[in-house]
């Protein structure tokens, strides 16, 4: 072959393809299954695109989501360290696939066979209105409800699904929950005999820290079926059946208060900006005059900041692989607006906590178990699923590392008259 029918050849490649769209000065190698390859040989990790397929998803879905399908479907794999490859975004914000583009990919991929790629399991398609009781229970099903087996073989024996709180980085990820877990106990300055809601409560980790380390009666909420069955058990085999009541419910069908204090840990993502004056209003009706509320949640930066970045954090817009896959519904809200909305609803915020860096050794650790696991989990929840947990959770640890996106813990009081019954100068830690 002549050196011009190489360089017409290349020019037609899958890796042309990939030049044009990320750039040919990649941290990363690229290796392509007709054969060509660009970025350096010599690096820490490596994308393989093993199919037209791969081309097909670009052209047709854009970037990120046509990639996530692609990646879940096993027709494109990240060989070695997955936040090399993910780290990619830190130069490219958003892929976005011209015209131009999607029709040479098409090209490219037509010289195998254009063929349709198949569905990839476990993409979301809820009906009805958002946020209404039916749809958010399908929302919440559809990612909590995959497997209790599977969920334990990453988030470890604490089945604790949120951020954890970490003196340093090699304490180990269970005593990072216990933690997390005792730090809000402190911040709603729990008490023997005093009642606890904690809503979306999970697995029920923290009502049962809460009953055995602070003497209170607690009550988890979640609408998670899987959820609730495991959580039950485990408060029945932990003798806690006298002070946990683990409930299969939605946290807007909770009318038994008041409760001297309320833990929201992870919930706020879920409930949506539309319905965030609704979510304020039914907790404050819920805690008795001078409860606290401490809302633990996932936050973004404000609009001005980093637009950018809102794109992909503030709203998991339709055509996003959280969304379609992970999080459906799912949204993420400035902290500020959560501030402001627990205010109008009658709250006095008394304090405000960035648990931004603790998030990422948390994502950090679920991705090192679930690697080490990894046969198990693809076994328990399949190759797909298992695959987009990886690709999502190891994500979010850049995302949490970089800033894109933080957490904050929101310490707010039901005032009794003007008094909001907090120390001082409280100390939590």
């Amino acid at each position: 072959m002549t050196t011009s029918t190489t360089t017409r050849s290349r020019a037609k490649s899958v890796a042309a393809l990939v030049d044009q769209l990320v750039g040919d000065d990649l941290a990363v190698g690229v290796e392509a299954y007709d054969g060509s390859r660009t970025g350096p040989t010599d690096c820490a990790a490596r994308i393989v695109i093993r199919s037209p397929s791969v081309l097909i998803r670009l052209a047709t879905a854009g970037g990120e989501l046509g990639l996530a399908r692609a990646y879940a479907a096993g027709e494109l794999d990240i060989e070695g360290d997955i936040y090399q490859v993910l780290s990619l975004r830190d130069g490219i914000p958003e892929v976005k696939v011209t015209p131009a583009q999607a029709v040479f990919a098409l090209r490219i991929a037509a010289r195998s066979g254009l063929r349709l790629p198949p569905a990839v399991p476990g993409e979301a398609a809820l009906r009805g209105r958002v946020h209404s009781r039916t749809r958010d229970a399908a929302a919440i099903a559809h990612h909590y409800d995959v497997s209790n087996a599977f969920y334990r073989l990453f988030l470890g024996p604490s089945m604790t699904y949120t951020c954890a709180v970490w003196n340093d980085a090699t304490v180990g990820l269970d005593a990072a929950q216990a933690a997390k877990h005792e730090l809000v106990c402190r911040k709603l300055g729990l008490k023997p005999g005093m009642r606890l809601l904690d809503v979306g409560c999970g697995w029920g980790g923290m009502s049962m820290h809460a009953a055995l380390h602070h003497g209170v009666r607690a009550v988890g909420v979640t609408l998670s079926r899987r959820q609730a069955e495991w959580g039950q058990k485990a408060v029945a085999e932990a003798g806690l059946s006298d002070m946990v009541e683990i409930r299969h419910q939605d946290y807007r069908d909770v009318h038994d208060g008041p409760y001297d204090a309320i833990a929201s840990i992870g919930l706020i993502e879920h409930v949506g900006s539309s319905q965030l004056r609704s979510y304020a209003e039914h907790l404050y009706g819920l805690l008795a005059r001078g409860g606290r509320l401490l809302n633990h949640g996932i936050s973004c930066p404000p609009e001005p900041a980093a637009p950018a970045v809102l794109r992909w954090a503030k709203s998991f817009t339709n055509r996003s692989f959280l969304y379609r896959f992970v999080f459906p519904d799912g949204e993420i809200m400035e902290m500020g607006k959560t501030v402001t909305g627990l205010e109008d609803a009658g709250f006095e915020v008394r304090h405000v906590e960035s648990l931004r860096e603790h998030y990422a050794l948390t994502c950090r650790a679920w991705v090192s178990n679930l690697e080490r696991n990894w046969d198990e989990a693809v076994a328990e929840a399949g190759a797909a699923r298992t695959r987009m947990w990886l690709l999502y959770m190891a994500g979010s640890a850049l995302h949490f590392e970089t800033n894109r996106i933080s957490l904050h813990q929101i310490l707010a009081v039901k005032p009794d008259g003007v008094r909001s019954g907090m120390p001082l100068r409280p100390v939590f830690e």
